[in-house]
């Protein structure tokens, strides 16, 4: 079956936080700026990983059917569930995963917040890579620990990983747990088995656990080859929580199913009496049957969207550089989130996001939320139809050329 991504979906009445709220200091706000009926005044919105697209329809049909028997009591995991999960794993992943390694939570950024608070304590150091997904600085401070940060290098176009300074780091009595963001949000990066393997030997020599956030591991552009942490050497596992999900790849988050792969017997029990002790023990029946579909039946969708998402990536660079060589694209090799270094517009953060939410009405992610290091780029999510970037690359180039060339130019085109 071929799929229509260019299909117009209705977001509206389902509470999406990507198209129904915005983020401001207090939070999440409702709001309605993203309704098409405003015409230019409407907000495109490109920043929460979430995709504009339909889930597929292998999916819809089995939570439509389980909707449709009407009962919805408590719900648990069974041995069905446990080998399509495996499956996919060692389909996709090359790694044989046992059933009995996987544990249920809500979400990865719950398996995160969740294994900080039980496995350091306060006053203790999480070491992170910045910039980085902004939840990690969030599961640190809001357990009272502290971050230590090794900053990945960017040489040129592309970022790399400071060994020596990751070493450094990792060697401070302090830093007791490490996360791994692979592939990386938001720099796009898929790390090599060479880059994952000295990482791993990091830290293990200093005793650090790692937390490997494989959540967009499934979506790897063409010509790029994703190595799972579960897959190195076996010594490195003991110390390993592997946190994956089909929210990203399926665009499934709200039914708030994730899998923490954990080989190590001791480590996954002690994890496991956390979350009795938290009262993480429901799973969301929907959550079950849409995943058990997505990894059965659903890699014909996913091979399509991996397409059309590349097809995005590719008419973004191409527009930057013939339109905005103000702004520069990272080059991705994982994820759905574009990289785009905004530096050479001279804005600061305050008014690169004034740039792109009042002047374009494209709502993006300040690089600044990713860490000090992200400052001066936007993070733009491409899982969108070509005719929602065509706009919003049209908009940004008026807003940048309104900034450039004075009030009096419009901004429509």
């Amino acid at each position: 079956m071929t799929i229509d991504f260019d299909q117009a979906v209705d977001h509206y009445g389902v509470n999406s936080i990507k198209w129904e709220f915005m983020v401001d200091d207090h939070g999440l706000k409702h709001w309605n700026l993203t309704d098409p009926d405003l015409g230019d005044q409407s907000v495109l919105p490109m920043w929460i990983a979430d995709m504009d697209f339909l889930a597929a329809p292998p999916i819809v049909e089995a939570v439509t059917r389980r909707a449709q028997r009407g009962v919805y009591g408590y719900a648990s995991k069974t041995d069905s569930y446990l080998s399509a999960v495996c499956s996919w794993m060692a389909r996709r992943k090359a790694w044989a995963v046992e059933p009995d390694w996987i544990l249920m939570m809500p979400g990865v950024v719950t398996a995160l917040h969740v294994i900080v608070r039980h496995f350091t304590a306060p006053g203790d150091k999480v070491l992170i890579q910045r910039p980085v997904y902004h939840p990690f600085t969030f599961s640190i401070e809001n357990n009272q620990r502290e971050i230590s940060s090794s900053a990945l290098l960017l040489t040129g176009d592309r970022y790399e990983m400071d060994f020596d300074d990751l070493a450094e780091k990792a060697a401070d009595p302090a830093v007791k747990l490490a996360i791994l963001c692979s592939p990386h949000n938001p720099v796009g990066r898929v790390w090599s088995q060479e880059e994952l393997s000295r990482y791993a030997e990091i830290c293990t020599e200093n005793g650090v656990r790692v937390i490997a956030d494989e959540l967009h591991s499934d979506l790897i552009m063409p010509g790029r080859q994703f190595v799972s942490y579960g897959t190195l050497d076996e010594r490195f596992l003991k110390d390993v929580f592997v946190c994956t999900a089909p929210s990203k790849t399926f665009s499934l988050a709200g039914l708030q199913t994730s899998n923490i792969i954990v080989p190590d017997a001791e480590l996954r029990d002690e994890l496991r009496i956390e979350l009795r002790a938290l009262g993480l023990w429901g799973t969301n029946p929907f959550g079950l049957v849409g995943t058990e579909a997505a990894y059965n039946h659903g890699e014909p969708w996913l091979a399509q969207v991996i397409d059309y998402i590349w097809s995005n990536l590719e008419y973004l660079d191409n527009y930057l550089k013939s339109h905005l060589q103000s702004m520069k694209l990272i080059p991705i090799e994982g994820t759905y989130l574009a990289w785009i270094d905004c530096r050479d517009l001279g804005l600061d953060g305050e008014a690169l996001n004034s740039l792109m939410m009042d002047d374009a009405r494209v709502y993006v992610d300040g690089g600044h939320i990713f860490g000090p290091e992200g400052e001066g780029f936007a993070r733009m999510n491409v899982a969108c139809r070509r005719q929602t970037l065509e706009q919003a690359l049209a908009r940004i180039e008026c807003a940048v050329n309104n900034r450039t060339s004075g009030p009096q130019v419009s901004r429509t085109r």
